[in-house]
């Protein structure tokens, strides 16, 4: 929980600091941004190339050497005098993640009862989405009291109490020996429709929430200050969203993805069809980000039950496919905006989810079809 929490505030802690770094590094803002997008573009090409070269190596050796890398690529970015060494300490940090999604998960679960594997799935969602609600709100007013490289270095230092923790605590084994190395019931249909899914989900929710700054301004009418406290609304539904999901899932783990997928469309269409109403903005709002954590866990949990093959292996691709998704998202969105207004970027987004949906939809009914023959 810890390494997940450290990994995805360092993934997104330049989002609160952009002028900061900007100013001390003497680069454009823009410049600054790419940190973050090269970023997610790093973890979708690499996850699944790094899961099948990694897959023999025991699981122990792995996570300690990925949060070695961590720690290594915190200092070089607190300690980088240049745009560009920073850059290269923010990829070093990238392939690591790509790689600690794929395997967290088998690990994690590996270690419990199957009945409980969506509990302790909902644990480590937890602690990722923690991220966003305290890590990087806690590391952005850090770098502006002081330095931007003090949050940085104190990355350093998380991701060096996990280290140990791991490796002194985990036990080593193969990784095909562990409990939760396959699927427990094996289905490629199954995989390829959760897969279709969580990536237009994905591509879906992000082609508005990249935008939902410019959305709460401009539509919905609110001050700069109410939509910085409304970005802080949106990451506790996103937590409390990932509680009560990961609550559920082991009882209703099929529900569950359904629930959030369609729950994250009515979210996104709702803030297109009444967004300009700022009551109602708030409850769409709320529903969307509720659902845009639990979507991504729910898929996660999916691969390890439908895993045609290893579980390493569909989680990093799930996780490639999934920040792909985030990246296609942000690129249409930018797409519609010269072309309609902000409102546009969620209707497309709600209109993709609705297909998602969709997919999950059909898949329910291809399931169906052979027990009605019978």
């Amino acid at each position: 929980m810890l390494a997940a929490f450290t990994f995805n505030t360092a993934e997104n802690l330049p989002v609160g600091l952009l002028e900061v770094i900007s100013g001390s590094l003497r680069v454009s803002v823009s410049a600054v941004g790419l940190l973050v997008t090269g970023y997610g573009v790093t973890v979708a090409v690499a996850s699944l190339p790094l899961a099948h070269v990694m897959r023999a190596v025991p699981r122990r050796h792995v996570l300690t050497g990925l949060l070695a890398a961590l720690v290594v690529s915190s200092l070089v970015a607190a300690l980088a005098t240049s745009y560009w060494m920073l850059l290269t300490a923010r990829l070093l940090t990238a392939l690591a993640q790509a790689l600690f999604w794929a395997v967290m998960g088998p690990v994690a679960v590996g270690l419990f009862a199957p009945a409980v594997r969506g509990r302790v799935l909902g644990a480590l969602s937890v602690a990722g989405s923690l991220a966003l609600v305290l890590g990087v709100p806690v590391g952005t007013w850090l770098g502006q009291q002081s330095e931007w490289q003090v949050p940085v270095a104190l990355l350093a230092g998380l991701g060096l109490v996990s280290l140990v923790m791991i490796a002194v605590l985990l036990p080593t084994s193969r990784p095909d020996e562990e409990r939760a190395a396959y699927g427990t019931g094996p289905d490629a249909r199954r995989f390829g429709i959760v897969l279709a899914a969580g990536t237009l989900s994905a591509t879906g929710a992000f082609a508005g929430y990249t935008y939902v700054v410019k959305f709460l301004g401009d539509v919905s009418g609110f001050s700069p200050s109410a939509v910085s406290a409304l970005l802080v609304v949106f990451g506790v539904a996103c937590l409390a969203g990932v509680s009560i999901t990961g609550a559920l899932l082991d009882r209703f783990p099929q529900a569950a993805l359904t629930t959030a997928v369609v729950t994250q469309a009515v979210g996104m269409l709702g803030l297109y069809a009444v967004g300009r109403d700022p009551v109602a903005a708030v409850v769409f709002l709320v529903l969307m980000g509720g659902a845009l954590g639990p979507v991504f866990m729910t898929t996660q949990n999916a691969m390890l039950h439908c895993a045609p093959g290893r579980t390493d292996i569909a989680l990093a691709a799930n996780s490639g496919l999934y920040n792909a998704g985030i990246a296609a998202g942000a690129a249409l969105g930018g797409l519609i905006l010269p072309l309609a207004d902000v409102r546009g970027t969620f209707l497309a987004g709600g209109l993709l989810t609705v297909t998602a949906w969709a997919v999950l939809l059909s898949g329910q009914l291809l399931r169906q079809r052979p027990a009605s023959a019978e």
